[in-house]
């Protein structure tokens, strides 16, 4: 099963060159156990994701956790099996630890349709081939952002990484504040950001609530922290925080994008 670089040329470079601007390879790398990766197109969000992989120590596993925005097939959907194209070649995905991860959580299911048109994990893969060449991939795509599904999700991918060697990086994509002023979405942003720096997953998913900050990946968000969490997480930091405006001129309805790095 191979799943299509869909938007490559359109949401992203296709070329190389166009690709490599946006990582920054003397910037000192940790070894990451998680980051939050901004998903829009690379003109808007590109230098903010490129701030993220620049930190990340290469890894031979990436767990991708990103949004299903279009709510196809499954709540919570692990891709099984086969391989991502990417400009830059193909990513194989590891079938052992996506079968893992399917095992060991209660919502979790194989499946490739929320996968098949939906732009939040490709966006991230040119990186992962860029930075990790050889690395392999598990991509899942959830819209049950429910406290509960987001904690088992989490705790589900730390136990199933834990039985493996190597390193392993789990990418939670999302971007933040959607079509609102970048003042307001800057003080919304804020307040989420806040939560993330504080690996409190329970406290983002309720502040999202509370104050209807429309960051579409919250849930992702959430798991990934968990998991970090559970995997020994102490720290975490802001690498940097944009909007959709500096790059249209436009400030009275941007979208945010934040990367951060965890560790």
């Amino acid at each position: 099963m191979i799943r299509p670089a869909l938007y490559a040329g359109t949401w992203y470079p296709s070329i190389r060159k166009e690709i490599e601007k946006y990582v920054a390879s003397a910037a000192k790398k940790l070894e990451v156990i998680a980051a939050v990766c901004p998903h829009a197109g690379w003109i808007y969000s590109g230098m903010t994701a490129g701030k993220v992989f620049s930190r990340i120590e290469p890894a031979s596993l990436y767990v991708l956790i990103g949004p299903n925005h279009r709510s196809a097939g499954a709540p919570v959907s692990v891709y099984p099996e086969g391989s991502w194209q990417t400009p830059l070649g193909p990513l194989e995905v590891d079938e052992d630890i996506a079968a893992s991860i399917i095992a060991g959580s209660s919502y979790a299911e194989a499946g490739a349709l929320a996968h098949e048109a939906e732009h939040s994990l490709e966006v991230q893969m040119p990186f992962i081939k860029l930075t990790s060449p050889s690395a392999k991939i598990v991509p899942i795509s959830m819209y049950d952002y429910s406290l509960e599904t987001c904690r088992d999700l989490g705790i589900a991918i730390s136990k199933a990484v834990s039985l493996r060697t190597g390193s392993t990086v789990i990418i939670a994509s999302s971007d933040m504040s959607h079509y609102v002023p970048a003042e307001t979405a800057r003080q919304a942003d804020t307040a989420a950001i806040e939560k993330i720096l504080a690996l409190d997953p329970g406290g983002l998913l309720s502040v999202v609530e509370q104050q209807g900050i429309t960051m579409c990946g919250s849930g992702p968000v959430a798991a990934a922290l968990w998991a970090a969490k559970d995997m020994g997480a102490t720290g975490a930091e802001l690498v940097g925080y944009t909007n959709s405006g500096e790059a249209t001129g436009d400030d009275s309805e941007v979208v945010g994008y934040a990367g951060l790095i965890i560790y």
